[in-house]
């Protein structure tokens, strides 16, 4: 009977109530796309990072900041590659591990000639630094073994000397000596790196360098935990197992600097929780605007309806059957402006579906396709945005509700 009365009440203001549930619905599709925008910048902004490596730890030599066994302090430390099967041997704690030297060189294809960096590796880089393949293959142990004259090339570098076409089995020279393409790197979106980003660079096996450069002292080594539990624990091995090598106190942090990508996950965490509270925040302020008119138009119902109400009251109606009245009318809006900006918020994220984000990394080819911002209505996010309404609803639709079950019947029946 209620919700009978409350309809028909509603439907005698439908001016008023059409406005108040479109301001309301607009309120709630606007919550959720700037919540959905926050998770989506949130999931960009992590793969971003994590695309340099998953657990990536960069390893270089240093200097001593200690005194070891007679030798003095402020000697120089130089990792050599007989140090990373020694570390393969002895620290079952590191998962993957490849020396790496960075050289820039003159690279020839065709009428085309630019200079790229070049990273010469070993299988399980890959492996560490999240390297995935859209076309060819990786570098693998024959290639190593055998000093072959193979590489992968980075998106950028692809992109640019072959645009679309195929590269596997294409010539290209490198400071004058002939290389063989045998794949191409998935395009990454890198925010994170060290010297180069990944796109920009190409990549041959480790032992093929001594076409170029003396492969026995690694510009750094790079390795990866097999959990990121094990992390702390892999850290001082290799350490303790580098200072027995290398005649330098286990503790001296200095003698060997080991970079962990992951101590700079806080940064990014603290980047992605504060521009969610931002996103809340704005979307909470268009919710309450929201409400702030269901409030009034509410309001402006009791003051229309007083001779109603007086008359409600004359025949014996009780309070809480009066507040119940316009507490549901109240409501009844708030559930249909949340019906309607829900499903007006899911499509507009079907339709617009994603937006830039770090396009201009990669340039305008590949920004069609990475580094964006995915829309995505969450659970979580509709729960909240409906609560939230509901409450302020409530709230809103209370105060009306309470002044018009305690107004006195005979000065109902005589406003004007």
């Amino acid at each position: 009977m209620l919700i009978a009365n409350s309809t028909v009440s509603l439907l005698r203001q439908k001016r008023r109530s059409v406005t108040t549930v479109v301001s309301l619905a607009w309120a709630v599709a606007c919550f959720l796309l700037l919540m959905s925008s926050g998770s989506g910048f949130n999931a960009a902004l992590r793969d971003a990072f994590f695309t340099v490596g998953q657990d990536l730890i960069l390893m270089y030599g240093g200097q001593t900041s200690e005194q070891k066994g007679g030798m003095r302090a402020g000697r120089s430390i130089v990792l050599e590659i007989g140090d990373i099967d020694r570390i393969r041997e002895a620290v079952p704690f590191v998962g993957a591990i490849s020396p790496e030297i960075m050289e820039t060189v003159t690279v020839v294809r065709g009428n085309v000639q630019k200079e790229y960096m070049v990273r010469a590796v070993e299988p399980e880089y890959a492996r560490i630094r999240n390297i995935h393949m859209t076309s060819g293959r990786w570098i693998n142990a024959d290639d190593g073994r055998n000093a072959r004259r193979v590489l992968v090339l980075g998106a950028r570098v692809a992109e640019d000397l072959f645009g679309n076409r195929p590269e596997d089995g294409e010539d290209i020279l490198i400071n004058g000596v002939r290389f063989t393409a045998i794949g191409r790197m998935e395009a990454k979106v890198q925010i994170a790196n060290y010297n180069r980003p990944d796109n920009e660079c190409i990549f041959i096996p480790y032992d093929t360098l001594r076409l170029f450069l003396n492969p026995r002292y690694p510009s750094v080594v790079v390795w990866s935990p097999v959990a990121p539990e094990a992390r702390d624990e892999a850290m001082r091995q290799v350490r303790a197992v580098l200072a027995g090598i290398h005649r330098f106190s286990p503790t001296d942090e200095k003698a060997v600097e080991m970079l962990a990508f992951n101590q700079f996950v806080s940064i990014i965490d603290g980047v992605t929780a504060a521009f969610t509270v931002l996103m809340f925040f704005i979307g909470s302020i268009t919710l309450a605007i929201g409400a702030v008119g269901l409030a009034n138009i509410m309001f402006t119902s009791v003051i229309e309806r007083t001779q109603e109400i007086g008359i409600m009251k004359a025949l014996g109606a009780r309070r809480r059957i009066i507040l119940h009245q316009f507490l549901l009318e109240a409501l009844l809006i708030v559930l249909a402006g949340g019906v309607i900006g829900l499903l007006l918020a899911c499509l507009a994220a079907a339709s617009v579906d994603s937006l830039p984000a770090f396009g201009a990394m990669l340039g305008e080819e590949l920004s069609k396709t990475h580094g964006r911002i995915y829309f995505h209505i969450s659970m979580a996010s509709v729960a909240v945005s409906l609560g939230i309404l509901f409450l302020v609803g409530i709230i809103a639709g209370m105060l009306p509700a309470v002044r018009a079950s305690r107004l006195d019947p005979v000065r109902a029946l005589h406003y004007e």
